[in-house]
């Protein structure tokens, strides 16, 4: 049965009677591309956590955070016909209690590209990945290749900080109607 979980100490409580966890961070809306990734995890521990969490920390001033959407209820009738085992869906205030004025600045890359048109886009990016690392504790996450950019960017966080675990790239898996 599929544990939803919104603060930090259950989550880890359940991780921790799950065993070692593979990890797919979201920002919920799910789909195909989404439960691609959800299988790859599968293949590669005995639990899956999957967050969903829409993060303040990637939207400029001039984007929409506020109009994202959020698809909670159907989200988790895709989750559980995956089998998932968790659901990390914290609000706001359990994963920025405060302000954050702590963040990962990624290196040049993260200017280039998608990081060109969107200043910032990926310090909010590596900024939340950690912190859900930190949460989640997973023994693997797993990043789409459609977003290689991040990925890289994920890659190379975890190298440097030398956090535990492995990244694993999923292939870019698209709608019928063309959108991954």
């Amino acid at each position: 049965m599929m544990k939803i979980v919104s603060d930090i100490a259950t989550l880890r409580r359940a991780v921790g009677e799950a065993g070692p966890v593979a990890f797919v961070p979201t920002m919920g809306n799910l789909h195909e591309g989404h439960l691609s990734l959800i299988r790859i995890a599968r293949q590669h521990a005995r639990a899956v956590v999957v967050s969903i969490f829409v993060n303040r920390l990637q939207f400029q001033p001039s984007e929409d955070f506020e109009r994202y959407p959020r698809t909670f209820e159907r989200d988790q009738q895709l989750l559980t016909s995956e089998r998932v085992e968790i659901v990390f869906a914290p609000d706001e205030r359990v994963l920025y209690p405060v302000p954050q004025s702590y963040t990962v600045r990624p290196p040049p890359i993260a200017a280039e590209l998608e990081g060109k048109f969107r200043p910032g886009f990926f310090d909010g990016v590596a900024t939340v990945v950690l912190k859900l690392f930190n949460c989640v504790q997973p023994a693997v996450a797993v990043f789409g290749k459609k977003d290689y950019q991040q990925l890289m960017i994920v890659r190379g966080m975890v190298q440097q900080l030398d956090l535990p675990l492995t990244i694993i790239a999923g292939d870019t898996v698209r709608e019928s109607d063309g959108l991954g």
